[in-house]
């Protein structure tokens, strides 16, 4: 870890633990379903999965309400 640390020019501390939670989070954020994630990590409960996760802006901004499709003939 050390090493790619160093490679990647990154002087902060990173944990192998941060490396997993990025992984999940950029997986997840991408678009990958939970469930796939779930299996990739290895865990048996879902919920273990969500802690790695968090709920980003970006994902967010996407969402978009079934009244904002609706075409309410104006």
């Amino acid at each position: 870890m050390k090493k790619l640390d160093k490679a990647a020019g990154i002087v902060k501390k990173v944990s192998i633990h941060a490396l997993r939670h990025s992984f999940a989070t950029h997986l997840l954020e991408n678009g990958t379903d939970l469930r796939y994630i779930q299996e990739l990590l290895g865990h048996t409960s879902a919920r273990t999965t969500q802690r790695y996760t968090h709920v980003s802006t970006k994902n967010i901004q996407r969402i978009q309400s079934p009244l904002d499709r609706m075409d309410l003939g104006d």
